[in-house]
């Protein structure tokens, strides 16, 4: 199996710690002393070796990618011109990876996701490949706990006969959903059978290609002319003609919900797609103050339900209830939790304001 890091994207609602020098991929959010492409990275160890990994990123965040990536080649750090969503970026690593190994199977992995539990997600994987290898679509359906809203869902259908090959059942894909009103994201839970579509995806490469081919001709014929520059010295010529003809469009829209052969394999393994601040709350252990650390020194006098990040400054809290505090040295975000899908409203002010230096 091989594995591609998806690793564009700027994260802009976990400003100030994610800018565009460094979005939030390239950052250590969770205080660990590890990135989160370098954390996903760390969950393959054992199931794919750094030179059978790639990324793909952004021109400008390429040297960035090979520097806390040091284990994989400098030639499988892919580099898009500028972002054009999912599906072109999985095709491209599809068409470097086709002239290395035609037959491979491939998994797409996003770089911002966070994983508590490796060992099952190895096994969601390795089952995942299973389906692949006889020519499925594999995507892995988050086994919801909440009625969440901001997640797509994946409607199961029946068990795969070849499951029994597999550490887990695996289950045809009957239908993917938008995302849905909290009364039908709750009815969906109380149906069974629903699962978060956490964008993880698992398949053979002449397989993907073959759906692209079908349903999205011209990307796929722009693919073909980048693929056959690869071995040339025009390549990077040709990418920078081609790349700005492809659509922007992503993997579910453009491939997924209208292929055939879909299936899934469930994943239960503590899956969290960090999209804003307070989504901390669902991975890191509160303090005996029940309070949510990340990073730097907190002290809490009568505070509690505070979610706190800080590079170098102590945080000191007083009646303090239900807070963000985020300070990077050049800025302080302070805010209420339930106020969190705002902060890239603060960005965009920045930006008319002409703070570039913060963004």
């Amino acid at each position: 199996m091989y594995a591609a890091i998806l690793a564009g994207g700027s994260g802009t609602r976990l400003w100030p710690r994610s800018r565009q020098a460094q979005p939030k991929q390239f950052a250590d959010i969770l205080g660990t002393g590890r990135t989160m492409i370098q954390a996903t990275a760390d969950r393959l160890e054992g199931l794919v070796n750094g030179d059978q990994l790639y990324v793909v990123t952004g021109a400008q965040y390429a040297a960035l990618a090979a520097s806390q990536l040091s284990q994989i080649p400098a030639n499988q750090i892919i580099a898009e011109p500028f972002g054009r969503n999912s599906a072109p970026a999985i095709g491209l690593a599809c068409i470097h990876l086709a002239a290395r190994d035609p037959d491979a199977v491939l998994a797409i992995l996003p770089a911002d996701h966070v994983i508590t539990d490796v060992q099952h997600f190895q096994i969601a994987l390795r089952s995942a490949e299973v389906a692949a290898q006889h020519g499925h679509l594999v995507t892995l359906g988050v086994t919801p706990d909440l009625p969440h809203t901001g997640y797509g869902y994946i409607r199961s259908g029946h068990e795969l006969s070849i499951s029994e090959e597999a550490d887990l059942p695996l289950f045809v894909v009957e239908r993917f959903l938008e995302k849905p009103d909290l009364a039908t994201a709750t009815a969906f839970l109380a149906a069974g059978g629903y699962f978060w579509n956490g964008g993880i995806f698992v398949f053979r490469v002449d397989r993907m290609l073959a759906e692209m081919a079908r349903q999205l001709p011209e990307m796929y014929a722009g693919l073909m002319e980048i693929q056959a520059s690869l071995k040339t010295g025009s390549a990077a010529q040709c990418l920078a003609e081609v790349w700005p003809q492809m659509p922007n469009i992503s993997i579910d829209y453009g491939v997924m919900e209208g292929a055939e052969f879909v299936a899934m394999a469930p994943l239960q393994a503590g899956w969290n797609d960090i999209g804003s601040w307070d989504a901390l709350t669902n991975v890191l252990a509160q303090d005996e103050h029940q309070n949510y650390i990340a990073r730097g020194e907190t002290l809490a006098i009568e505070s509690c339900g505070n979610i706190v990040y800080s590079d170098k400054k102590l945080v000191a809290l007083i009646g303090a209830h239900d807070l963000v505090i985020v300070d990077t040295g050049d800025a302080l975000l302070v805010g209420h939790k339930s106020q969190m899908q705002k902060v890239k409203e603060v960005v965009e002010h920045l930006r008319k304001q002409g703070h570039t230096d913060l963004l």
